[in-house]
């Protein structure tokens, strides 16, 4: 016995009739009656009283065709679930993120709009430092992970960069060059030079920071290492307490807006600070490959952080000196 045979059954009981059931099938009525004696040779009993005016269901065919129909339904709903798992609306989800990612408004915004889109796909969501979050994802603890720059790229997992912004200066209020400066002042590079500064953990995320101290070794800038810490949000909680200075993503802007000053970076020490997306290559069938699309579709859509942009077009024209004019000779 198949579902074929079971679709047979239905369609002639519901119908009370051969001929009609072969039409509503598509087939021919001999070969339908062939199937119906076949099935009732199967399970040892008739199915239907054949007369005249057409056939009609037995004691035994009336119990077969609710079960035959309970069979048939629950078929449908597993077929219905598995085209809905390939086009990835049904599933679940493991998805990490860095305390950086998430200050920024695209992630919690993605996150909505799967809710949204997608109820059936459930999401597990979990925070950590980027290096752990790269490393699950390799190992398949996690699908994909919100992280700034990569700290490295294992085999399999592709660093998808989803939206760039600048990086800007985090000081404690009262610090000097806080003081001396208004919020769009342009913090020069080698403001860093011998001042206490707070760093990411470098097996935590030694990406933006490993970057802040290339570039301050390029220029001859020394700043004094006074604490390392494994996430952003640690660091700007140690500068709200007067520590040091750090640089963070500009979208964490106004964390401890009481006790902390936020400055853009001068020209020529241009500092991205990017929104990463880490997932495995192999795996973008079913709800991951739905929620990558997803992301893209919103990062797409985004200003592309607007506001950080126009800090960096502010900070390069304070910082680029002006030509002085001379007066026209004397004739």
């Amino acid at each position: 016995m198949d579902i074929r045979h079971l679709r047979y059954f239905v369609a002639v009981a519901e119908e009370g009739h051969m001929t009609r059931a072969a039409g509503r099938l598509g087939i021919q009525q001999p070969p339908l009656s062939r199937q119906i004696r076949e099935l009732e040779e199967r399970v040892g009993t008739p199915l239907f009283l054949r007369h005249p005016k057409g056939v009609e269901p037995t004691r035994a065919g009336s119990l077969f065709l609710a079960e035959a129909r309970r069979v048939l339904e629950a078929m449908d709903a597993m077929e219905d679930r598995l085209v809905r798992i390939a086009r990835g609306e049904l599933g679940s989800l493991a998805i990490g993120f860095t305390s950086s990612a998430a200050a920024h408004a695209f992630t919690p915004e993605v996150l909505r709009e799967c809710r949204s889109r997608f109820p059936e796909i459930a999401l597990a969501i979990s925070e950590n430092n980027a290096s752990e979050l790269t490393e699950a994802v390799a190992e398949k603890r996690l699908d994909c992970a919100f992280l700034r720059v990569p700290v490295s790229r294992p085999t399999g997992v592709r660093m998808e960069t989803l939206l760039t912004e600048p990086a800007i200066v985090a000081l404690p209020l009262h610090h000097p060059l806080a003081e001396r400066a208004s919020d769009d002042t342009p913090f020069r590079l080698k403001d860093f030079d011998g001042q206490d500064t707070i760093l990411a953990r470098r097996p935590g995320a030694p990406g933006l920071y490993g970057n802040l101290l290339a570039l301050c070794a390029r220029h001859r800038v020394q700043p004094r290492i006074v604490a390392e810490v494994d996430r952003m949000m640690t660091n700007l909680n140690l500068v709200a307490a007067g520590i040091g200075i750090t640089v963070v993503p500009a979208s964490m802007r106004g964390a401890h807006a009481h006790a902390i000053r936020y400055r853009p970076l001068a020209s020529p020490a241009p500092l991205d600070a990017p929104l990463t997306l880490a997932y495995r290559d192999d795996d973008l069938a079913g709800p991951l490959g739905t929620f990558v699309a997803l992301a893209r579709e919103i990062a797409a859509r985004q200003p592309d952080a607007a506001e950080g942009r126009a800090l960096n077009r502010a900070a390069r024209a304070r910082s680029t000196p002006r030509p002085t004019r001379r007066p026209p000779p004397r004739r």
